[in-house]
């Protein structure tokens, strides 16, 4: 894909106070959504707008676009 993190989001959550378990007893993400940023797939606009509001940032601050490698497209 070739949008990806260029923060580590779990990581930067929990330095705001936002540790996975805080995350899952406050119901903020599912443990479905928090595999996803763990394993660096993409989330829902929802999701993502949630993490912009907990990090107080725009996407553009953990989102990059990385293209794909030509070579490897033919």
């Amino acid at each position: 894909m070739p949008v990806r993190y260029k923060v580590d989001v779990l990581a930067a959550l929990k330095e705001k106070g936002y540790s996975s378990y805080k995350i899952r007893t406050d119901k903020i993400f599912g443990e479905a959504t928090l595999q996803k940023i763990r394993r660096g797939e993409p989330v829902s606009w929802d999701v993502l707008g949630k993490i912009c509001t907990l990090l107080s940032c725009q996407p553009g601050d953990i989102l990059e676009y990385a293209p794909e490698d030509s070579t490897a497209q033919n």
